[in-house]
């Protein structure tokens, strides 16, 4: 009986232990981290050994789901930057210098903003980086900005999204949640 009481006691403290040291892992966001690659897959490829070239960019974000809620409008203001998605604001790096509209980017991470209306989007790319929201933002920082049509999607999402596919000379990154989809046009 007494080797039975050691044999709980010393797993009681094993247990004890274990749980102590998982009590500073924060909770799950409600708005998880993603990231997408340029190629699309990039990584999979290249463990598969199918990857013909280095990758060309990647966007780092936060997915915020739309829960019921107004969307754009209403929990994405109007007029207002964005720090499209949730959380800490959207990265974009590139890993070859790229072309957004007429403004040559250099290879490098960058902050990814938006300012949305109703007809039209301005997408920015910033040169801060490792900030939350859209807090600090600070228009000096631009290296790029962009207008952009909006287009409305008949197959909404719930949960925000981006992703690249290709095009001619290039690719289009696509942010779409809820029933609006617009495409960043990247040269490279």
């Amino acid at each position: 009986m007494k080797g039975l009481s050691l044999i709980f006691l010393f797993v009681s403290g094993i247990l004890y232990s274990a749980v102590a040291q998982n009590k500073n892992i924060p909770p799950i966001d409600k708005s998880g981290m993603d990231m997408s690659y340029y190629p699309v897959n990039y990584p999979i490829l290249k463990i598969q050994d199918k990857a013909k070239d280095p990758p060309i960019m990647r966007v780092i974000y936060s997915r915020p789901q739309k829960n019921g809620r107004d969307v754009f409008g209403g929990l994405v203001e109007y007029g207002q930057i964005w720090r499209v998605g949730a959380n800490e604001a959207t990265e974009i790096e590139f890993f070859r210098d790229v072309t957004i509209g007429k403004t040559r980017v250099k290879k490098g991470r960058y902050t990814l903003y938006a300012i949305p209306q109703p007809d039209n989007w301005t997408l920015i790319v910033n040169r801060d980086t490792d900030t939350w929201g859209a807090f600090k933002y600070d228009q000096k920082k631009d290296v790029a900005r962009i207008d952009i049509k909006p287009e409305k999607n008949v197959d909404p999402a719930e949960a925000f999204s981006m992703y690249f596919e290709p095009r001619t000379g290039g690719a289009n990154l696509y942010i779409h949640w809820d029933n609006i989809r617009t495409a960043l046009p990247i040269s490279f």
